[in-house]
């Protein structure tokens, strides 16, 4: 066994645009691993206070989804105000997003009771609570359950090209190839660690902006 951290965020309503589809609103299944760092520094108070080695169990599950009518303010070829226009937006329902850490667990504590900025999950106006326990994790395999993995991971539930690290300047973007089973998936996968419940918890690291300039040294 091995002490952790585990904690949960929940919102009511949370979309996180697919960036592969432009012009329109396509929401992915379940945030990508930059949307949960992004989350993350907001707690901490920015990136310059998040550790450069964080890493991170990720788990999600929403009990909905939809689409609903949002009005857009695009802009023309050379950047000035067009005509705005309603447009259609996918979004989740109900959702719980689950993060286990097993480094630095007094700093993501504090961080969660009490976050520098407010905690927004996915768009800026999601507003989002948390809340932090300390656990144990197994040092065994688990399900995958609703488990965001790396796809050479698993077998199970959809491939999804998602940003795993978006450097400061929003210039350069490192993608990594998940896996992530919305209905849940009942495969045991080899993971490092597992709750107590048999969730795979399987850390996923490189989420800080500036591991891309290091990568590229």
């Amino acid at each position: 066994m091995i002490p952790a951290l585990e904690i949960t965020i929940t919102a009511p309503v949370v979309s996180f645009r697919n960036p592969l589809y432009a012009g329109v609103q396509v929401t992915l299944p379940c945030p990508a691993p930059s949307t949960v760092a992004g989350l993350l520094a907001s707690t901490v108070g920015g990136w310059d206070a998040m550790p450069l080695d964080t890493r991170v169990g990720v788990a999600f599950h929403a009990r909905g989804q939809g689409t609903d009518l949002e009005t857009y303010h695009p802009l023309d070829a050379k950047g000035a105000k067009t005509t705005p226009n309603p447009k259609d937006r996918e979004f989740l329902a109900d959702a719980t997003l689950t993060l286990w850490f097993i480094d630095h667990l007094e700093m993501w504590e504090k961080a969660i009771r009490r976050p520098v900025w407010p905690l927004r999950f996915g768009r800026s106006q999601d507003l989002a609570s948390g809340r932090a326990r300390c656990v144990s994790l197994q040092e065994e395999s688990g399900r995958q359950g609703h488990a965001l993995l790396p796809a050479p991971v698993s077998r199970s539930g959809p491939l999804l090209r998602m940003p795993q690290a978006i450097s400061r300047d929003r210039a350069r973007t490192r993608w990594g190839t998940y896996r992530y089973a919305t209905s849940g998936s009942s495969t045991v996968v080899e993971s490092t660690y597992s709750t107590e419940t048999g969730q795979a918890v399987v850390l996923l690291d490189g989420l800080h902006p500036d591991t891309i300039a290091q990568s590229a040294r």
